[in-house]
């Protein structure tokens, strides 16, 4: 009887943990309780959506075409780049650029299995379906930068420029000197020197940590104001507006998104 009733109570441990591991399910946009569909999308070759947003000149006139990736906690309403140009200086320049919604932010749809490669080829399929041409430039901010990454890997014989803003990096890639990664490393709270090892080390564990109580989880996820520059933080404040429009998958696309960039 003590036997049945410890296995009883491993078996229930063991059903509770998993749960608390896994993220909620995502709403997917246009599905019976899904939000609503406002944005422009594309549908690719696997059946998804990725919803985008179109800046500067027409593209059939423009000089230079780019595509531009979004960091984390962002979407495809913040394109910092043609969008802040007066329309003088987009005509002047006769450039066009896209945004886009990364899959499981804003209105694209999740890709539980996203990887760098993938992501490239998203890239790709979307420049194909908007008659961007056989080249265009790539820029990426913050997180968005491994998607410049993986397409300079990826798709090289597409790309006519690449561009890295502010991008983040993996403390683990072997290219970097160790020193500097591990100085680098260094300088950030002790609580986001925990998640990134967590999500280094532990990847099935990025959704409670960053979830759960006991210990501090990511000082990034939170948005903690010791991580950014007085500059920082008054331009954060002008995008707190757009902060819905951010993550349609809530915290499971937040851990997916730290699982592939720390991988």
């Amino acid at each position: 009887m003590y036997r049945e009733i410890t296995l009883i109570l491993f078996i229930g441990l063991v059903a509770w943990a998993y749960q608390a591991l896994q993220p909620p399910p995502p709403k997917i946009c246009g599905s019976p309780g899904g939000p609503p569909i406002t944005a422009s999308r594309i549908k690719l070759r696997d059946g998804r959506h990725l919803a985008y947003k179109e800046h500067g000149v027409p593209k059939e006139i423009a000089k230079h075409k780019l595509i531009f990736v979004h960091g984390f906690s962002c979407s495809r309403h913040d394109e910092p780049l043609v969008s802040q140009l007066s329309l003088e200086h987009v005509e002047e320049l006769g450039v066009y650029s896209v945004s886009f919604d990364k899959p499981g932010y804003g209105e694209s749809d999740p890709h539980p299995n996203r990887t760098m490669k993938s992501l490239a080829l998203d890239i790709e399929e979307l420049a194909d379906q908007l008659g961007l041409g056989s080249k265009f430039y790539v820029v990426g901010y913050s997180m968005g930068g491994h998607a410049v990454w993986g397409c300079l890997k990826y798709i090289p014989h597409r790309l006519a420029g690449a561009t890295l803003m502010a991008p983040v990096i993996n403390y683990w890639w072997p290219g970097f000197p160790a020193k500097l990664s591990e100085e680098a490393y260094n300088l950030q709270l002790p609580q986001d020197q925990w998640a990134l090892r967590v999500a280094h080390y532990l990847p099935f564990l990025v959704y409670w940590w960053n979830t759960q109580k006991l210990f501090p989880a990511s000082g990034v996820v939170a948005l903690r104001p010791e991580n950014f520059s007085p500059q920082d933080l008054q331009i954060i404040q002008k995008l707190v507006h757009k902060q819905d429009h951010k993550q349609g998958e809530g915290g499971g696309n937040s851990a997916r998104s730290i699982r592939v960039d720390t991988s």
